[in-house]
Parts: C-alpha cells; sequence; structure tokens
C-alpha cells in the first residue's frame, strides 16, 4: 500500500491512520506535531518503551491511566517511586504490567533529572533533529524503522543512563514529537511549522 489512504469522513490520511477513530484522532492533532519540554518528552520517551512488541493502540488506549500511575510523568515526582510505588504499578490493570518497562521509567525520571545540569532532555532530544527532507514519504517503503539520527539519539540518551530507548524507539519518538515529518505525500494534515 503506497501513499495516504481516504477515510470514511473524506480526509486522506496515512494507512495507519485512518481507523480506528482513536488513532485518527492521534494522527491528525498529535503525531507528528513539535513537543517540547521535559515532561512532555518524558512522557513520550516512556510511552514508546511501553509500546515495544505492542501496538501503538494499546498504549493509545491506556494513555489516561499511564498519566494517572507514573504522576502525569513528572520525572521529579516519578524519580521519586519506591518498592511499593513498584509494587502499585504492576497491580495497575490499566498499563502495562512489565517490571522491566517500569523499573526502567523510574530510573529513566532519574536519569532526565541529572540530565539538568546538562541542558536538559529537550536540548538532547532536539539537538539530534535531521534536516528537513524537503518532502514526504511517498509510501510506508518509503518510511525508516531507524536512521543515523536515532541511533545517534539512543545512544546519547542511554550514556545518559536512559534505557528502553534502541534506535528503533528513538525514531519512532522522533516521528511522534515532530522532529520528523513522516505523514505521506497527500496526508491532509499539513507540515508543522
Amino acid at each position: 500500500m503506497t501513499g495516504a489512504v481516504v477515510g470514511p469522513d473524506g480526509l486522506a490520511r496515512c494507512p495507519w491512520g485512518v481507523s480506528p477513530p482513536k488513532y485518527a484522532v492521534y494522527h491528525d492533532e498529535e503525531w507528528g506535531r513539535p513537543v517540547r519540554g521535559e515532561q512532555a518528552l518524558f512522557e513520550r520517551l516512556s510511552l514508546e518503551a511501553f509500546q515495544s512488541g505492542l501496538s501503538w493502540l494499546t498504549i493509545l488506549r491506556k494513555r489516561e491511566a499511564f498519566r494517572a500511575a507514573f504522576a502525569g510523568f513528572d520525572p521529579g515526582v516519578v524519580a521519586r517511586f519506591d518498592a511499593t510505588d513498584e509494587a502499585r504499578l504492576l497491580a495497575d490493570a490499566g498499563i502495562v504490567r512489565n517490571v522491566a518497562k517500569v523499573r526502567a521509567t523510574v530510573g529513566n525520571a532519574r536519569a532526565v533529572l541529572a540530565l539538568r545540569d546538562e541542558g536538559g532532555l529537550d536540548e538532547l532530544v532536539w539537538r539530534h533533529r535531521p534536516p528537513p527532507r524537503g518532502h514526504r514519504p511517498a509510501g510506508p517503503e518509503d518510511v525508516p524503522a531507524t536512521t543515523p539520527e536515532s541511533v545517534a539519539l539512543a545512544k546519547a540518551l542511554k550514556r545518559a543512563g536512559l534505557s528502553f530507548v534502541g534506535p528503533t524507539t528513538a525514531y519512532a519518538a522522533m516521528q511522534a514529537c515532530g522532529l520528523v515529518d513522516d505523514h505521506l505525500q497527500g496526508c491532509h494534515v499539513p507540515p508543522a511549522a
């Protein structure tokens, strides 16, 4: 399948964003829009890590429960989570209950706080933004799973102490946070400003 697909509402979207409605809203209003700020980026990186091996729709459906469970992804609060919090999270059916991912999120919050002395998470992520392509991908086959920039971002995040942030997860975060525009040609979503 190549190019944008017209959905039931008559709008052309990237094929993954046509259905179900939760995907369409995320595609139209959030994916590919620039995300700035420590807390917002920490949330996106955390959700991308939890998504690893699962459907993004699973994460979207659980997003509000994730926000409640992880204190709105405030890294200052999450960094103080302890064994009691871990037990609470692993008992919470509203989120993905994976002990390694829960522990990584808490550890990542601590790493994000440590990054404040070096310019912060926002600076670290955005300095890996690739130059604009000048055109959108023609079809899904033209969208890479990783890029040299996502490999470099993953390495930088790991050096900073974050985990569950390999090159594929880093690239997915780059797409979601607007560092790259991977909306397909013909997609009704305008390029981000």
